[in-house]
């Protein structure tokens, strides 16, 4: 009834309490030093429904689940040396698929057990020159794991020939290597090809010991082949530093190698960034259309630009098929021109690009877009520009365009623009030239008329005055004379803009010409 309460127990209780106490003591996500003693002196008892130790079975083991790991060197050395081992080769068979937290406690075993081996066979007199116990071999192999700890790191490389690690490499690579017994593993690899250096078909198998090479040694690998330089590259091995990669890659080119598209995925966009302009240049388009979504964000410009034309190029056949062509295309479009741009925002088909992708667009070439063409570029994720509104490149791109025009194409609240100018004409302020005819022999007039866009001159606004009429008198007949009138309408004021207001990207109709 205690239930979690039990992890907090005085040490000493535990072997004062019922046996049961061990079942939930498993529990507990960790025990103090002082409760493993305590837990130690309750198994070495042998009163436990496990049994005396010396009993013990890899079901056993097995069953004690969490508190094997609290085992002491003293209770394991009393553990019949077969359950031991078995135990130890299913925690080696388990750790290539176990995640990094288990495979810590697996360590932890390991250590303990070949401590508790150690203790239990009485060794040689300790010797600087010569292995103080049963050499490795094919048919023990697994015992490199007793000595991949720091104490023991001298007899691994006195018991472990440099022939038989090379014969049985990959089987020793699938081993819970520590990094220190990975180091005297690369010692000995280099010892054994010293003369001659690694040959191409033995870097293939070196996996995890690949990425202790310095890049000058990498610089020396024979890579020629797309197969050596993918098994490089496998994420089975661990990883890379980029610098490593670089001098891989540039080695690999060198030697006259071509970069597939599986070989880009391997490498990923980011360290395909780190090659220089020229190593980018010899990539074949080919290999950009089955590379997959590389991201290439972190590349420069011109970098950009140039993987941008060869998947264009790669592309070429679904320019016809606008959606398609743009799902393949997106990946690069940091390194398209404004043209291609317009094209896609053009298309048919609407691409609804979505804000990360328009972010990555050159901001130089985003300047020569205009509010329709980022409109349908966007298409249903034009709300989301709102949210990037203050980022430079849309920040700089607002700006170089009208307000006007923002609030009525776009309609989304975007600030920022540049305001019309204040001698610009609005709807409200129209010239009209209207022509009268008029039986009247005189000159053209200019009659200025203060009126509204609504109001539409009447003949008797445009016509003379009875009194400016001359009379005639007898005489020849006065041809008639149609006079042009000027009207001028003087302009009212403006009305402010609002994003409220309707939008037209189109001037008012000027009113209808007067007519007498």
């Amino acid at each position: 009834s205690l239930g979690a309460l039990v992890c907090d127990l005085e040490p000493g209780t535990i072997p004062a309490s019922h046996p049961n106490i061990l079942d939930k003591l498993k529990l507990c996500p960790a025990l103090t030093g002082a409760q493993q003693d305590a837990l130690n002196a309750l198994l070495l008892s042998g009163d436990t429904a496990y049994g005396d130790p010396s009993s013990w079975d890899l079901q056993t083991l097995r069953d004690l689940g969490p508190l094997v790991l609290a085992l002491n060197q003293t209770t394991l050395s009393l553990v019949a040396e077969a359950a031991r081992e078995d135990f130890r080769r299913s925690i080696v068979a388990a750790y290539r698929r176990q995640g990094h937290s288990q495979r810590e406690k697996s360590l932890i075993l390991l250590k303990a057990l070949a401590a508790a081996a150690a203790a239990s066979h009485p060794r040689l007199k300790r010797s600087a020159d010569r292995c103080q116990s049963k050499p490795i071999t094919a048919s023990n192999i697994y015992d490199i794991i007793f000595y991949m700890f720091p104490d023991q790191l001298h007899q691994l490389d006195l018991c472990l020939s440099n022939d038989v690690l090379i014969e049985n490499l990959e089987t020793v690579l699938e081993l819970p290597i520590t990094s220190e017994a990975s180091r005297v593993l690369k010692k000995k690899v280099d010892e054994f090809f010293q003369e001659s250096g690694i040959p191409e078909e033995q870097l293939r198998r070196l996996g995890s010991l690949s990425r202790l090479y310095t890049e000058q040694e990498i610089s020396q690998w024979p890579v020629t082949s797309s197969d050596t330089l993918s098994a490089l590259l496998s994420s089975s091995g661990g990883q890379w530093n980029d610098s490593q990669v670089q001098q891989l890659l540039s080695r690999y080119l060198a030697l006259g190698g071509s970069l597939t598209g599986p070989l880009l995925q391997e490498i990923g966009g980011k360290r395909l960034c780190n090659l220089q302009e020229e190593q980018i240049q010899q990539i074949p388009a080919a290999a950009i259309g089955t590379a997959g979504q590389l991201n290439i964000s972190s590349c420069s410009q011109s970098k950009k630009e140039q993987l941008y034309g060869k998947a264009r190029e790669a592309f070429a056949s679904l320019a016809s098929t606008p959606g398609p062509y743009y799902c393949h295309i997106r990946p690069y479009l940091g390194g398209a021109p404004a043209e291609d741009l317009k094209d896609l925002a053009n298309a048919r088909v609407a691409i609804n690009m979505d804000l990360d992708t328009f972010l990555t667009l050159n901001p130089e070439e985003l300047q020569k877009l205009s509010v329709t063409d980022v409109k349908y570029l966007l298409g249903e994720n034009l709300p989301e520009l709102k949210k990037a509104e203050h980022e430079p490149a849309v920040l700089s791109w607002v700006q170089q365009q009208s307000q006007q025009e923002l609030d009525c194409v776009l309609g989304i609240d975007l600030q920022g623009g540049r305001p019309e100018p204040t001698g610009t004409a609005s709807p409200a302020s129209v010239t009209s030239t209207a022509t009268v005819t008029s039986p009247v022999p005189t000159t053209p007039a200019t009659v200025t008329s203060m009126a509204t866009p609504s109001t539409v001159p009447t003949p008797s606004t445009l016509s003379p005055t009875p009194s400016d009429t001359p009379t005639h008198t007898e005489g020849p007949p006065v041809p008639t004379v149609t006079p042009t009138v000027t009207l001028t309408v003087t302009p009212t004021a403006r009305p402010a803009l609002t994003s409220a207001a309707p939008c037209s990207t189109h001037r008012a109709p000027t009113p209808d010409r007067a007519t007498s």
